[in-house]
């Protein structure tokens, strides 16, 4: 079945690529391309196949989002990001995946998973407010999921947690307007004093020791895979796509352009122009290679049923912010080398190296937070940080 929505997926590109304009314009996806994904399948590729999902290797899903960011940046990543959560809402009690899925198996979630918000203790669940930043995505999707802390009678945090909300319970306000990923949509996320039952909330504890509730009816090896994986992954992935089209296009453009301020002489000729695109070719490989050994080695844990080491955990968090930095650096050397037309704000190589830096900021790809934990490991020193 996987193969199937590759195939699907791969079809797709020339028409997500002709609206990448659009998407900018309208600072958010076009329903179009939503609609779209939806068709092949491509949403429902982590969802729990008691719910209509397919349970894919988490390497089909990357592919699909690299294929989908290497014909359009905000496309890819708000693909990707909706696209992973049915995975995290499989981890859920299934109450909560009742409440999702249970009538509509296409219902899309987004997220913001900053502890922004503020949740207090209560009969059956907690009360909850906050305002949320940077949810991609969140106009096409009917749930979300954010991030809180709760708080004890002394107004100090005991415990982060993700809390599963329905839209009724929160409001979007359309905040959103940056110079790259300006197609995500990725606006801001409101609460104000809902109650949340016990069952939509789930904590970080759970998630990092890879045991939540969902996996008593998702036994499958996809819902042992850790989240310190999968989700930074999916924020990688896109980055890896968008590197990928920008060398695409700048190996086609590169094999035509004639430089006039260097007498004419042809881009095709030119060693350092060569030298650039082996180099970049070497950044964006080295980075899928990394994704596909570490998902691969997880899964085979995953699939046998045995805890996945630490250390691999942190490997895999290594590479997957080191991935993201080669994407950055391979759009750089191609961007560099491109010439003046590059700076064409309309063009897709400037969008692509836009939405490639604009990607780099997010949370996950702060490379010395991970890779500080990843080097203490290494060194004997025990490692704390739950969340990878």
């Amino acid at each position: 079945m996987s193969e199937e929505v590759l195939g699907k997926v791969r079809e797709l590109l020339p028409v997500l690529a002709d609206r990448a304009e659009e998407a900018e314009e309208l600072r958010r996806i076009p329903p179009e391309s939503v609609k779209a994904l939806q068709e092949t399948g491509f949403f429902r590729m982590l969802q729990p196949v008691r719910y209509g999902g397919l349970e894919s290797h988490p390497l089909d899903f990357y592919t699909a989002v690299r294929l989908i960011g290497s014909a359009c940046g905000s496309t890819g990543w708000v693909a990707s990001v909706l696209g992973v959560h049915p995975w995290h809402v499989g981890l859920f009690d299934v109450r909560a995946q009742e409440e999702v899925f249970g009538e509509d198996q296409d219902t899309r979630i987004s997220s913001s998973y900053a502890p922004t918000g503020r949740a207090t203790p209560v009969a059956g669940g907690f009360r909850f407010s906050g305002k949320w930043s940077f949810s991609s995505g969140c106009d096409h999707a009917t749930w979300v999921l954010l991030g809180g802390l709760v708080m004890n009678d002394e107004g100090k945090p005991v415990d982060f947690r993700t809390f599963l909300l329905p839209i009724a319970d929160y409001t979007i306000n359309d905040v959103w307007d940056a110079v790259g990923l300006r197609g995500t949509g990725s606006n801001d996320v409101v609460v104000e004093d809902v109650f949340v039952p016990e069952h939509r909330t789930l904590s970080m504890m759970h998630t990092a020791r890879c045991v939540c509730p969902g996996q008593e009816v998702n036994p499958g090896p996809l819902f042992r895979m850790p989240y310190g994986t999968i989700h930074p992954y999916a924020i990688t992935a896109p980055m890896i796509g968008m590197a990928a089209g920008a060398y695409d296009l700048h190996v086609s453009a590169t094999r035509e352009r004639v430089r006039a301020a260097y007498l004419g002489e042809k881009s095709v000729d030119d060693p350092f122009a060569q030298v650039r695109i082996a180099t970049a070719a070497s950044d964006i490989d080295t980075a899928w290679w990394q994704l596909e050994k570490d998902v691969n080695d997880e899964w085979e844990h995953a699939v046998a049923g045995t805890k996945i080491p630490i250390g691999l955990r942190l490997r895999a968090r290594r590479d997957q912010v080191l991935g993201s930095a080669r994407a950055i650096s391979a759009i750089d050397r191609l961007f560099e080398s491109a010439g003046g037309k590059a700076i064409n704000a309309t063009l897709p190589l400037p969008r692509f190296w836009r939405d490639a830096h604009a990607a780099r900021v997010h949370a996950a790809n702060d490379p010395e937070r991970v890779l500080v934990l990843y080097g203490k490991n290494e060194l004997g020193i025990q490692v704390r940080d739950g969340l990878f």
